[in-house]
């Protein structure tokens, strides 16, 4: 079992940046992928980013690719998303997932097992 606490959101200005973080305690959290999510009003919960469990290769979103970096910090079992040059159409709230198969590279929320409950992000235009 894989307890997840995002945190780090707020109200920022378009063009500007935020760092939000996804704290995780249980057992062999290294062993996990893990995601980044984010459920913008009126739509569906949408991947965002990805991290292998090595946090080594990484994937995103077209919409926020060259914009927002993944990382994780294993030894202080932490995961990352920094996100710059933020628009309008980022805002939503973002929740970090993580996926026990670390084989595949999922993008369906379906597929991922555990869940945060998610951090709010409103970007001012």
């Amino acid at each position: 079992q894989v307890q997840l606490v995002e945190s780090g959101g707020g109200l920022v200005q378009a063009g500007g940046s935020l760092r939000l973080s996804c704290t995780a305690s249980g057992r062999s959290f290294s062993l996990y992928a893990m995601g980044w999510f984010r459920r913008s009003p009126g739509k569906e919960r949408e991947f965002v980013a990805r991290i292998s469990f090595s946090g080594g290769p990484t994937r995103y979103a077209d919409s926020v690719k060259g914009r927002f970096t993944v990382s994780r910090d294993a030894p202080k079992n932490m995961i990352y998303l920094q996100m710059n040059s933020l628009k309008s159409e980022d805002t939503g709230v973002y929740y970090c997932a993580g996926d026990r198969d670390i084989y595949s590279d999922h993008v369906s929320p379906s597929s991922y097992d555990y869940w945060g409950q998610g951090t709010q992000v409103t970007v001012s235009s």
